[in-house]
């Protein structure tokens, strides 16, 4: 029969996994979501010029 020292670190190694399993999940969902994007709006990786750049900090008030 297990003590309650093994089912406390049962049971820390059971919500470490579960934690890591959601982090996984939400990366590779971040993943998909960016490559989509990348795929469906290849705009986004276009580079600014300096006028465009100076436009966009000046609208943020950089």
């Amino acid at each position: 029969m297990l003590n309650s020292k093994k089912l406390r670190k049962l049971s820390l190694l059971k919500n470490y996994i579960e934690h890591l399993l959601s982090d996984i999940a939400d990366n590779y969902e971040d993943a998909r979501l960016y490559a989509k994007l990348s795929k469906e709006r290849p705009e986004g990786h276009v580079m600014l010029n300096e006028q465009e750049k100076a436009e966009f900090e000046d609208w943020l008030g950089v």
